[in-house]
């Protein structure tokens, strides 16, 4: 079992700055694929970003790709996502993700096994 909990998040202005973190704990998570994934008002859950817990390879969708930054912790147990100009189409909830991936897709919310409870962030223009 994995246990995923995500702080930072609110109200941020376009332009500014922006850093969610997920805290994760569990037996063997590190054996995991850590991911970001967003949902805005309507519209399906989307991969924003992910990350190797061994061996740190990341992966980023098309529009963040440049400005969204994942990293981690491994002393803490913690994996990042940052901006430091957001937009206001990044308004959406955040959601952290594990995944023991395999041969599934680091892309695709179905192959993530374990999920955060979800932190608002809302860009304003």
């Amino acid at each position: 079992q994995v246990q995923l909990v995500e702080n930072g998040g609110g109200l941020v202005q376009a332009g500014g700055s922006l850093r969610l973190s997920c805290a994760a704990s569990g037996r063997t998570f590190r054996r995991y694929v850590m991911g970001w994934f967003r949902q805005a008002p309507g519209q399906e859950r989307e991969f924003v970003a992910a990350i190797e817990w061994d061996g740190g390879s990341t992966y980023y969708a098309d529009s963040v790709k440049g400005r969204f930054t994942i990293f981690k912790d491994n002393v803490q147990n913690t994996v990042y996502l940052e901006s430091d100009n957001v937009k206001p189409e990044d308004t959406a909830v955040y959601y952290c993700a594990a995944s023991n991936l395999g041969l599934r897709s680091v892309y695709v919310k179905g192959s993530y096994d374990y999920w955060g409870q979800g932190t608002q962030v809302t860009v304003s223009s």
